[in-house]
């Protein structure tokens, strides 16, 4: 079954220039998927979509099988590319926030994932490191028992092992049952945890999907090799 379909899906934020066009895509249950493409091809304006932040202009979007909803946005956990919270919150209360507002939020996970970094819940945002931050931010965002974790950038702008740290948080730490989907344009990094990959260009065009592993097989590529061979191919065209 899929969580996650698009039909023929659209959106501009300018009259006739549009961000995603006619994007059609869709998404198995239980697997960690790539969302991978360059930086301005509309893989944030589409997770937005599906976390209902945005509206598209016209098509289909169906989350478990329904229109975007307040009971869509109660089965999604979405992680911003940017720290939002506010810098003068304690982690305790974002802790605390998280728990009154998700029915879902397992406060004894998002604890003993703090504890496992050493992070300490009376420190400030203000206080911590940005690479700290994003770990909190991520922390309380798999600490929900959702169905879809729409995961936006969530190595970019950290150090390598902080990375690392990232990945296998993300892989230990959901539900098999759920899917994960992680956008990003740096794909050597997450090849390791993704079951499936979508490969994404300018305009939201889907230019090819599939298994990772049985890519690997076909193809002898690594994911970051087939995505420039594919990507390169399609710019000739």
């Amino acid at each position: 079954m899929s969580i996650l379909e698009c039909k023929n899906l659209r959106k501009a934020y300018k009259k006739g220039r549009y961000v995603l066009d006619g994007l059609n895509l869709e998404i198995p249950e239980g697997k960690i998927v790539g969302l991978l493409g360059p930086n301005g091809c509309g893989k944030s304006t589409l997770i937005k979509i599906i976390a209902g932040l945005l509206q598209k202009n016209s098509g289909e979007v169906l989350v478990d099988g329904k229109e975007i909803s307040e009971e869509t946005k109660a089965i999604v956990s979405y992680l911003p590319e940017r720290t939002y919270f506010n810098a003068w919150m304690r982690v305790s209360e974002l802790v605390d926030y998280f728990k009154e507002f998700y029915e879902d939020f397992d406060e004894k996970r998002a604890y003993a994932l703090l504890k496992d970094l050493k992070i300490d819940p009376t420190s400030k945002l203000k206080a911590l490191s940005k690479g700290t931050k994003e770990k909190v931010q991520l922390i309380l965002v798999m600490s929900r028992r959702a169905k879809l974790y729409l995961l936006d950038e969530p190595i970019a702008g950290v150090d390598p092992a902080a990375r690392e740290y990232i990945l296998s948080t993300i892989i230990s730490n959901y539900n098999p049952e759920a899917t994960v989907i992680i956008t990003t344009h740096l794909i050597s990094d997450v090849e390791q945890v993704l079951d499936e990959y979508v490969f994404i260009s300018y305009g939201g065009k889907i230019l090819k999907q599939g298994s990772v592993d049985e890519s690997r097989i076909e193809t002898g590529y690594s994911l970051d090799e087939l995505f420039r061979e594919v990507f390169r191919c399609s710019q000739n065209f």
